[in-house]
């Protein structure tokens, strides 16, 4: 079950979920844990926009958005009445998380995420893979340079342990359902109780 953090609501895969809480979601975890796969699916589910913050934030040619550009751009985004949003940037949690009714966090170990991201980059890198705003994955960065994101889940992975737990406790996040998976199974089968408690009975579909 998803380890309940202290002061806050965390939704359990055995228990209801309550759907206003999952009109406006964040999905969050290390690079490499799966938050735009999730996501989607979580989208697809509710039938509202997925929005991806990378998409926002690399411009071409891997052209970092400056910070108020990328909090406008976000903004923007984030005005409608549902949407499920995946990034970790805490320059924007001030419009990101004070919008959002529920934090979905995917806190698996660091073996499996590093597993999962070696194969992600990979994949990226040999298929070509295009990305937002026509970037595409080189190797020799990942694998060679300081901007590795080996090296950046790395030196973040422990970090959101030590550090999301406070700023979901902050009073400005008081409002949020705080969803903590800890394994791929754990994360399927809350997918899927997300699933059927969505679907409408017959008896709802019944005027």
């Amino acid at each position: 079950m998803p380890e309940p953090l202290a002061g806050l609501a965390v939704t359990s895969p055995a228990s209801a979920v309550p759907s206003p809480h999952l009109r406006r979601v964040v999905v969050i975890g290390t690079t490499g844990s799966g938050k735009s796969t999730l996501a989607r699916d979580l989208a697809r589910t509710q039938a509202i926009p997925h929005v991806e913050m990378d998409a926002y934030r690399h411009g071409p040619n891997w052209t970092e958005t400056p910070d108020d550009e990328f909090r406008r751009l976000l903004d923007n985004a984030l005005r409608g009445e549902g949407w499920v949003a995946d990034g970790n940037y805490s320059v924007t949690r001030d419009v990101v998380w004070a919008r959002a009714t529920a934090i979905v966090w995917l806190d698996y170990t660091f073996g499996l995420v590093f597993w999962r991201l070696l194969l992600r980059t990979l994949r990226r890198g040999i298929l070509r893979e295009t990305l937002w705003n026509g970037n595409r994955e080189n190797l020799f960065d990942h694998f060679f340079t300081k901007n590795s994101l080996f090296l950046w889940a790395f030196k973040t992975h422990w970090r959101h342990r030590r550090t999301l737990p406070p700023a979901f406790a902050e009073p400005q996040y008081a409002h949020l359902q705080v969803v903590r998976l800890r394994s791929p199974r754990e994360t399927a089968r809350w997918i899927e109780h997300v699933r059927q408690a969505t679907v409408p009975s017959p008896s709802q579909g019944e005027g």
